[in-house]
């Protein structure tokens, strides 16, 4: 084996935030459904298409070569990430040089940063380094984990998923857990026997995309999906011994249904009961149907106060044992804990920010943005650093001189670099 007979296999480019360090196969491209007006992520990149079996299996061939090339290498035991990364990324360089990222069809210059980003992660021809770098992850992180995506596994006939999923594990048995992405519509619709199928055949966790449990907002935002099937997707999988984890979208409901979008939420995830339910907040993106809607008149932004009012609302008002999380850079507030028992301190934390008043709102969403800025990019960007000179001193950023406009504006260029 050298370094020459090396080949890449497909990754998956969007996947849940736990799953950032997790081995991944590709068994699907895309998303089927791809119509929700407020997601920039699957408009671009290959289309939709399910891989055949002979292409997964090949995959995981190459996987595992290339898996046992940098543990000979000594690569995947080197003491940080670091190391290991620049060690294999001196080795490929030898026969695949880093190139630049080919522009996607339909993706300006003067789009969106972010949609930019989101740009670049959609390769139709996966390149050794991202295969590299998806290994070393998953091995340095205590490689326990594998995700397979795309957007929607539980489209696949459960004998498909099967034989894709046990090639996986006999390749790398050391994988205790297995997650996908799936369609509450998907689920909704599948017998029983089809999930416990997924189950059995070692699927751990389901990550559903609820966003709200308005069927008004849901029919809006062409979700495709009602309050009906987000509820019995959870009661599903659950049943089938599949742990359902959701993501919820705080602000979808713009200023007009910002009420009913909170409270209807509450009430889905009570009735619906998952494990994990995940805070993700609206951010409006160019080059969606939502921004085109905002640009008519159709759709009005929520305030930051009415979105955090949206998260007191369904902290309060949902019933259940489940795990709240805020892990999204997009969430103005770090609401964590478990209901019901950590309820009150969730929403102390909450209603600390809404006693605030409107300055001190202000200056607290700026401090919170900036350090997700810097968390997330590990620095300020000149744009960001120009809108603040005015207002820098050598203590810090002095807010009280800063008017509320600029300091609107400022928070609204943080945010619209923000990758949620």
């Amino acid at each position: 084996m050298d370094i020459f007979s090396l080949r890449p296999f497909e990754t998956c480019s969007i996947r849940p935030p736990t799953e950032n360090s997790s081995l991944t196969f590709r068994l699907t491209r895309n998303c089927a459904w791809n119509r929700c007006m407020f997601c920039p992520v699957y408009k671009m990149g290959a289309r939709f298409s399910r891989r055949s079996i002979d292409e997964i299996k090949e995959d995981v061939r190459r996987a595992v070569i290339l898996d046992r090339f940098l543990a000979r290498e000594g690569i995947t035991t080197a003491a940080t990430f670091e190391a290991a990364y620049g060690k294999a990324r001196g080795l490929i360089s030898k026969v695949a040089p880093s190139e630049p990222a080919p522009k996607k069809e339909g993706v300006s210059d003067a789009d969106d940063e972010r949609i930019q980003w989101f740009s670049s992660w959609f390769k139709d021809a996966p390149t050794l380094e991202e295969s590299i770098l998806n290994l070393l992850s998953w091995r340095l992180e205590g490689a326990g984990t594998c995700f397979l995506g795309d957007a929607n596994s539980l489209s696949l006939p459960a004998r498909f998923f099967t034989e894709a999923l046990l090639s996986i594990r006999d390749a790398f048995p050391e994988i205790t857990r297995f997650t996908i992405y799936g369609r509450t519509r998907s689920a909704a619709k599948k017998k029983i026997g089809e999930l416990e199928a997924f189950a059995k055949a070692g699927l751990h966790r389901v990550h559903f995309g609820l966003e709200s449990g308005s069927d008004r907002v849901l029919s809006f935002m062409q979700k495709g999906e009602t309050a009906h099937d987000h509820i019995e997707a959870c009661k599903k999988t659950r049943d089938t011994g599949l742990s359902p984890s959701v993501y919820i979208m705080p602000g979808l409901g713009g200023k007009a249904w910002s009420e009913e979008h909170a409270s209807a939420t509450a009430s889905t995830l009570s009735k619906a009961r998952p494990d994990f339910v995940r805070l993700r907040s609206l951010e409006v993106f160019r080059a969606t149907g939502l921004s085109e809607a905002e640009q008519r008149g159709e759709f009005v932004e929520a305030s930051e106060e009415q979105v955090v009012a949206e998260i007191r609302t369904i902290i309060a008002d949902t019933d259940g044992e489940m795990t709240i999380m805020s892990d999204s850079a997009s969430n103005l507030l770090n609401v964590n804990g478990r209901l019901p028992e950590n309820r009150k301190a969730m929403l102390s934390v909450i209603d600390a920010y809404l006693s605030l008043s409107g300055k001190e709102k202000l200056s607290f969403s700026l401090s919170s943005r900036l350090q997700s800025f810097v968390g997330q990019y590990g620095g300020i960007t000149p744009d960001i650093l120009s809108a603040l000179g005015p207002y820098l001193t050598d203590g810090g950023i002095d807010t009280e001189r800063i008017p509320e406009r600029d300091m609107e504006r400022i928070i609204r260029l943080i945010r619209s670099k923000l990758m949620p």
